[in-house]
């Protein structure tokens, strides 16, 4: 569960943050991992879908390291985020990189 902190997890970490917070990646962008650090990407696509203001785009806000909205307000259409996390399997015992579209 600590791998991320473990000084064989940081580089990793270091690559989706930036001045210690999470960075926002565009559709088209991925972290620069150095050659000897290149890792597969998984990729997944999360559709969150429910009621008016039962907290979507907060936990989508969470998830990604920014501050949700102090104000509720209704999300017009559909609001994209691209985040990434690095992650090592215990099944596997190499470090991948989960690429999470998450689709509020």
């Amino acid at each position: 569960p600590g791998w991320l902190l473990s000084p064989a997890g940081r580089p990793y970490l270091d690559s989706v943050l930036h001045k210690n917070q999470r960075r926002v990646f565009g559709l088209l962008e991925r972290p620069a991992l150095p050659p000897a650090l290149a890792v597969p990407t998984v990729t997944y696509k999360l559709f969150l879908a429910g009621r008016s203001g039962v907290g979507k785009t907060a936990l989508v806000a969470w998830l990604g390291g920014t501050p949700a909205p102090p104000a509720h307000h209704e999300t017009l259409g559909i609001e994209a985020t691209t985040l990434f996390w690095p992650a090592k399997p215990r099944a596997s015992g190499r470090p991948v990189l989960f690429q999470l579209h998450l689709w509020d």
